[in-house]
């Protein structure tokens, strides 16, 4: 039987030697697979967290920061998708008892984007931080299990490429008949056709009936001419065909004059299909037993196809409230390795994920509204802050499932969220029950904190604000982007004070109310409060009609530009070492194909400690 462990308050930071975890690679992926199924299916919510080759490195202003509208925060999280490289997937499904108390059968799977059918997806190369492999490996992480029994997958977009350039597939189909009225020409070629496989099945069936040596010569060669072989023992014929109109009517053709024929499609390299094979059982109950036989062959090469996939696929399936810690750099990670790549524009991106995950719960952004936690920055941390500080009891059972070596345990920190989720809950006067464990049946309180994919940003659902942005981390005041202006040019070394008081010296612009913050060693941002200001004063550093101060500062190299330029050069992935690089790129450079030729110069820089591994290399 089972056993049980009850955690409660610190127990949860102190005895991490206890827990279970199910470590899964391929050898025992297919079991567990089956497991997780239905434990997500008796779960109210779905907890996941996975480690990466890499985060957001610097320079400082590639990180998520403060005045980042929802669509340059999306483009960061998009470079740092197409960077790194999952290595394992935590999953725990649990659900919520009325006493406080979760039931939580945590996974972890090691993951690795093996080419199994030697068509180069999904190996690629990826960026790693040597200092997070570091640390990975003094945690015990295994990098011999992952690289030689990781899970592969592909992502759906890949699946469907494969199958359409797996040209010796075999594809069973179902007919559908045309509404459109045939031509002579249409009417012509299925007598052929037909006529054909009248010949072929009469030539077949007096094969059976010979007797002497010279007639089962004979027939060998007529069947040869007749293009007669074998399909799992069973007579078959195939048919060339060039267009996907003769396909159609041979099909058609099929399904009104015959109960004893499978027709079997075989795509060419390109996604076409190139001929039809047609197959001949010996009777309605062999015709059914072989389509049963098909169906089956097609859902093992597509379970081999999907990989680690068919665990997302579960869970989209399930519909059950999905829990992450940084949704938005969590999310891009899912969408690209096991959806599809990652659109250009956030909204695209947004309404994609929706229909995978249609409720998504960031445990950063639950943290964020607990004023006092702004400053957690890991799970860890966050457990012992309020353990520390509030009274919220909260009961952990795990059921002894789990396969541990040497008390190293991956995958922890999905089965941290949950038990985070129920102290916050608790905290915030929250209920986290789930009426009939429907997605569609959250508490309304909590419905108000899913899918909010930036912590300093509005719901997805409230577009009114979009364009709002902060300035400072720990500051809620908000302000439209367009109030906004980057400025560079001044000289390294001065701090924002001394930034603000020469300005506030250079121009009686800069008599109203005005703030300056230094993004990075090289470039700031100063936030006029009054609407307008920001405007006029681009406007007036790009005529000709400045004087005083101002004007000398120009003439030292001061520049300014408004945040359209910022949002631009996060979008075409301009991705300098300082951000006044990128912004003089923006000025300098000429887009002519802008995406196209943005998209191949961001995958061609790697800067400081990454290192470039190339799986075909391996």
């Amino acid at each position: 039987m089972a056993s049980v462990f009850q955690l409660r308050r610190r127990s949860l930071c102190t005895s991490s030697l206890k827990w279970r975890v199910k470590q899964v690679t391929t050898s025992n992926f297919e079991e567990s697979l089956q497991e997780l199924k239905t434990h997500i299916s008796s779960s109210d919510y779905v907890a996941v967290s996975m480690a990466k080759t890499g985060s957001p490195s610097p320079p400082s202003w590639l990180r998520p920061l403060p005045f980042d509208t929802a669509q340059t925060a999306y483009s960061k999280a998009r470079r740092a998708a197409h960077r790194f490289q999952l290595l394992h997937f935590a999953v725990c499904p649990f659900s919520v008892s009325s006493s406080d108390k979760l039931l939580a059968h945590p996974y972890n799977f090691v993951l690795f984007p093996r080419d199994e059918l030697k068509m180069g997806m999904p190996a690629y190369s990826f960026s790693c931080q040597t200092s997070l492999l570091a640390s990975m490996a003094r945690r015990g992480f295994d990098f011999n299990a992952c690289v030689y029994n990781g899970i592969s997958y592909l992502s759906r977009a890949q699946e469907s490429a494969a199958k359409v350039r797996l040209g010796a597939a075999l594809s069973s189909c179902q007919v559908v008949k045309s509404s459109s009225s045939p031509t002579v020409a249409d009417t012509v070629f299925v007598e052929r056709i037909r006529s054909r496989i009248e010949c072929w099945r009469k030539t077949f069936e007096s094969s059976r009936t010979s007797t002497g040596r010279d007639e089962e010569l004979i027939n060998s060669l007529r069947n040869i001419v007749m293009g007669s072989e074998l399909f799992r023992s069973r007579p078959c014929m195939t048919i060339d065909v060039c267009s996907d109109r003769q396909v159609q009517l041979i099909l058609e053709m099929l399904l009104d004059h015959s109960d004893d024929l499978v027709p079997l499609l075989i795509p060419a390299n390109s996604g076409t299909i190139h001929a039809i094979r047609i197959v001949l059982a010996a009777s309605k109950e062999d015709k059914e037993s072989l389509e049963r036989e098909l169906q089956n062959f097609e859902e093992e090469k597509s379970k081999k196809i999907r990989g680690f996939r068919e665990v997302i696929d579960s869970i989209s399936a399930s519909q059950k409230p999905v829990i992450c810690y940084n949704c938005l750099n969590d999310c891009t990670q899912i969408h690209s390795k096991f959806i599809a790549p990652l659109p250009l524009e956030v909204d695209e991106f947004l309404s994609s994920l929706h229909s995978v995950f249609p409720n998504l719960l960031d445990i950063n952004y639950l943290m964020k509204k607990h004023g006092t936690m702004r400053k957690m920055t890991n799970i860890p941390s966050a457990i012992s802050y309020l353990n520390s500080n509030f009274f919220a009891p909260v009961d952990l059972e795990i059921p002894d499932q789990a396969t541990v070596k040497d008390g190293k345990i991956h995958g922890l920190n999905a089965l941290r969220l949950g038990y985070l989720f129920m102290k916050l809950c608790s905290i915030l006067k929250i209920s986290p029950y789930v009426t009939d464990s429907g997605n569609k049946h959250l508490d309304p309180e909590l419905e108000d904190f899913t899918n909010v994919f930036h912590p300093r940003s509005a719901p997805i659902q409230d577009s009114s604000n979009a364009g709002d942005v902060g300035v400072w981390t720990n500051n809620a005041r908000k302000i439209s982007c367009e109030h906004l202006v980057f400025l560079w040019g001044f000289n390294l070394g001065m701090t924002a004070g001394m930034l603000k008081s020469l300005l506030r010296s250079s121009h009686n612009i800069f008599s109203r109310e005005f703030d300056v913050k230094l993004v990075d060693k090289s470039c700031a941002i100063v936030v006029f409060w009054q609407p307008g200001v920001s405007k006029q004063f681009v406007d007036m550093m790009n005529s000709e009609e400045m004087s005083g101060d101002l004007k000398e500062l120009l003439a030292d190299g001061l520049r300014v530009t408004s945040y359209e330029t910022y949002d631009r050069i996060c979008r075409l992935g301009l991705w300098e070492m300082d951000l006044r690089e990128s912004l003089e790129r923006a000025f300098e450079s000429s887009y002519c194909d802008k995406e196209s030729n943005c998209e191949r110069k961001s995958s061609e820089i790697h800067w400081y400690n990454d290192n470039v591994i190339n799986l075909d290399d391996l």
